[in-house]
């Protein structure tokens, strides 16, 4: 399975959907960086992604996007095999 990488804050209503959508789809880890506790870690997920809001969602090298994104790839039938893709 693909590593999957989020952005996140504490409060963060979205990022609680997407990773309950995540562990549904069958991803045990997420590695999480926290940007309300590192200010470098948003300049960088910004610089990245061009995007300020979270969370901005990794699956292996493909930048997802945010929750909305999540959701619609799933609905599209595009996340589980992106998700085990090699």
């Amino acid at each position: 399975m693909n590593a999957v990488r989020m952005y996140t804050t504490l409060v963060c209503p979205y990022c609680q959907r997407a990773k309950a959508l995540l562990k549904q789809r069958g991803v045990e880890q997420i590695q999480e960086i926290r940007i309300d506790l590192d200010p470098a870690e948003r300049d960088r997920m910004m610089e990245i992604t061009g995007r300020r809001t979270v969370p901005q969602i990794f699956i292996g090298a493909t930048h997802v996007g945010g929750c909305d994104d999540l959701m619609a790839l799933d609905q599209r039938g595009g996340l589980l095999p992106l998700l085990n893709a090699a």
